[in-house]
C-alpha cells in the first residue's frame, strides 16, 4: 500500500519510520508549501499539519479520490467544510482528537464513570491536562472530547476544566470525581508520540475502500 504523508514534522517522520510495520511504503511526503500533485498514485494520505490548513489539504486530497486520516487537532469548527469535501468526492476520512488506542479506551472508561455518577449529586467533577509548550490549542482536542463524553453520558453538573503547557510533555489527561467521602481519579499519560502515529497508521489501513466520515472509535470498536 502506498502512503502519502502530508506534514513532515516530528509526527510525519515517525509515521514514515513505522509505516512498513503496517504494510505501507511511503509514496510521497508533502510539506505545506509543496505541490500536492506528489500525492497522486497513493492509496491513502495521513495529514498532521496545522488547524488552519486542514480544510484546504482535505479538499486537495479528496479531489484526487484519496482517503484521508486527519491527525491535526484544533480544526473541528471547520467540520462541515471537511465533510462536504469528502462527500462531494466520494472518498473516506478518519478523524480523531487523539489517535492513541489507550486514549480511546480511556474515553470509554470516563464515559462509563460519568454515567454511573450522573445521579450522585455529592460528586463534583474536574478535568485537567498538560502538554508540551509548543502545542497550539488549549484545552486539547482530547480534553474537549472527554468533557463531551461526560456530558453525553448524563453528567449534567459543572465540570471544572484546566490546562497547562510546559516543557516537552507528550500529554497527560486527568478526570476526577470528588465527594466528602472519597475521590476517584482517572488518568491517561502518553509516554511518546508513538501511540498517535501507530493509531493513525491503523486508521489508514481501515479506511481503504470505505466512503464517508468516521471517527477513530469506529476503527477500534465497530466491526465492519
Amino acid at each position: 500500500m502506498k502512503l502519502a504523508i502530508v506534514g513532515y514534522g516530528k509526527m510525519g517522520q515517525l509515521i514514515a519510520q513505522l509505516a512498513p510495520e503496517y504494510g505501507f511504503a511511503v509514496h510521497s511526503t508533502i510539506d505545506l508549501q509543496e505541490d500536492f500533485g506528489k500525492a497522486r498514485g497513493a492509496d491513502v494520505a495521513i495529514e498532521f499539519t496545522t488547524p488552519d490548513a486542514v480544510v484546504a489539504n482535505v479538499e486537495k486530497l479528496a479531489a484526487m479520490k484519496l482517503p484521508v486520516v486527519i491527525g491535526t487537532t484544533g480544526w473541528l469548527h471547520h467540520m462541515d467544510a471537511v465533510k462536504a469535501a469528502i462527500e462531494r468526492n466520494g472518498t473516506g476520512l478518519v478523524w480523531s482528537p487523539n489517535f492513541s488506542v489507550g486514549v480511546n479506551v480511556f474515553m470509554r472508561v470516563v464515559r462509563e464513570a460519568s454515567r454511573l455518577l450522573a445521579d450522585e449529586p455529592e460528586y463534583g467533577a474536574w478535568a485537567w491536562e498538560i502538554h508540551h509548550d509548543t502545542k497550539k490549542d488549549a484545552p486539547s482536542g482530547t480534553m474537549i472530547k472527554l468533557v463531551e463524553e461526560m456530558k453525553s453520558a448524563g453528567y449534567a453538573r459543572t465540570i471544572d476544566v484546566s490546562s497547562n503547557r510546559a516543557g516537552r510533555h507528550p500529554g497527560t489527561h486527568d478526570i476526577g470525581f470528588d465527594s466528602a467521602a472519597d475521590t476517584i481519579t482517572l488518568r491517561h499519560s502518553a509516554r511518546s508520540r508513538e501511540g498517535f502515529a501507530r493509531g493513525a497508521l491503523k486508521a489508514g489501513q481501515w479506511i481503504l475502500g470505505k466512503q464517508g466520515v468516521f471517527e477513530f472509535s469506529d476503527v477500534l470498536f465497530t466491526k465492519r
